[in-house]
């Protein structure tokens, strides 16, 4: 999954996302299981897979770009009106923008880029009845 090129530590890295995405179990606890890919200061990367669908929260911390690589899931992000996204759509939005997910079509399965860096506590539901941080997503590995 993971291989450094001859490069020293950090400096490069390659991933096989498919590979990674593979590796995701069939069913999970949480609504999310995430394989952390890099984990900088500056941005953190991941792949992860949406089990069942996702109640509206938000991000204190950072920007968010997602980039499905399979399934389909309607997006609905601040006021716009719902997106249907499937495999090759990229979806950006900014830091504490309210966002939820339905998920049409299994395995919805997403690389994410966060900049800055995304501690994983850092999920806010606008409802809190509706779901808890230990509900939402567990970490599967962090690779690099």
């Amino acid at each position: 999954m993971l291989h450094n090129g001859g490069m020293s530590p950090g400096d490069s890295a390659t991933f096989d996302l498919l590979a990674v995405a593979a590796s995701l179990p069939d069913q999970a606890e949480t609504m999310l299981i995430d394989v952390r890919l890099t984990d900088e200061p500056t941005a953190s990367s991941r792949v992860f897979r949406i089990y069942r669908d996702v109640p509206a929260h938000f991000h204190r911390t950072c920007d968010e770009y997602l980039h499905v690589l399979s399934g389909r899931a309607r997006f609905t992000v601040g006021d716009a009106e719902p997106v249907e996204l499937g495999a090759g759509h990229l979806l950006f939005f900014r830091r504490s923008v309210v966002h939820s997910i339905v998920v049409l079509e299994h395995p919805v399965v997403v690389f994410a880029v966060d900049t800055p860096r995304r501690d994983p506590s850092d999920v806010t539901f606008v409802d809190p009845e509706e779901a808890t941080i230990e509900g939402f997503l567990s970490t599967q590995v962090t690779i690099g």
